[in-house]
């Protein structure tokens, strides 16, 4: 069975890769350790960032190894990629039909994507293309809801997120129950700050949501318009003031079992 791409995640980035690229946060440079020492990526390491975007987790990746490739499905998002990252190797491809031989490779990093893909054809998938004892890596940026205002915006996004998959609806983890294909090595987490106005680091960012990036131009100014709203109650900032904005990332370290 091919899995499709989920309607908000086809029509939300092909409309608004060029803001992903732009708004989403990167990640804080910790991970570079996490992917040497979790991961065990050397420069001699093959690895594949699958579901890779526009590739934001290309910097990270390719201090741990340069032999990266990226798999994503989406057209418009893998031409934001090659802009940035023309050296890089890229698929076009889905998660549960990649192009590559049996026992290829040493790791497998899905950033921010995972949860879309999240079925038994794609964790069969990777392990097939996994060498023995090869590892399966996932992260995910996930905003500081102990914030109030940052939950005040969680919030207004929760009553429009529907049936679209998200990391914090925790679903994604049932993939790995009752199967004998992964093991948990390890799990971590970092935090950093994403430092910029109102307008690039809240509202943009909150834009390039998959399922808000698929509706029309007039409901998305009308939330723009409510996310700095909210911003400026609680913190007394504008559009044009600079804010920090606070994250949490989630790292995972699976071992592929043989």
């Amino acid at each position: 069975m091919t899995h499709s791409l989920h309607p908000a995640a086809q029509k939300g980035f092909s409309s608004a890769a060029e803001l992903y690229q732009q708004v989403r946060p990167n990640y804080p440079q910790a991970v570079v350790d996490w992917l040497k020492d979790d991961l065990k990526l050397n420069p001699h390491s093959t690895a594949i960032d699958l579901g890779s975007g526009t590739g934001k987790f290309l910097a990270y990746l390719k201090q741990a190894t340069p032999n990266v490739t990226a798999v994503e499905p989406v057209t418009e998002m893998l031409e934001q990629l090659k802009i940035v990252h023309p050296d890089v190797q890229t698929l076009q491809a889905k998660s549960d039909q990649i192009p590559l031989d049996r026992n290829s490779v040493d790791a497998v990093l899905c950033a921010q994507a995972f949860h879309w893909f999240a079925n038994t054809e794609t964790l069969t998938e990777i392990h097939r293309i996994l060498k023995p004892q090869g590892h399966l890596g996932l992260v995910w940026n996930q905003r500081d809801e102990n914030v109030d205002w940052v939950k005040a915006l969680a919030d207004l996004l929760a009553t429009m997120e529907g049936d679209t998959p998200r990391y914090h609806s925790g679903q994604w983890k049932q993939v790995f129950e009752d199967q004998s294909l992964f093991e948990l090595v390890s799990s971590k987490t970092f935090t950093q700050l994403q430092t910029g106005t109102v307008e690039n680091v809240v509202s943009k960012r909150l834009l390039s949501t998959s399922f808000i990036a698929a509706m029309s131009d007039a409901e998305q100014l009308k939330l723009k318009q409510q996310f700095e709203q909210i911003v400026f109650e609680y913190t007394g900032k504008r559009a044009e003031d600079e804010i920090d904005f606070p994250y949490t990332t989630y790292v995972y370290s699976f071992i592929k079992q043989d």
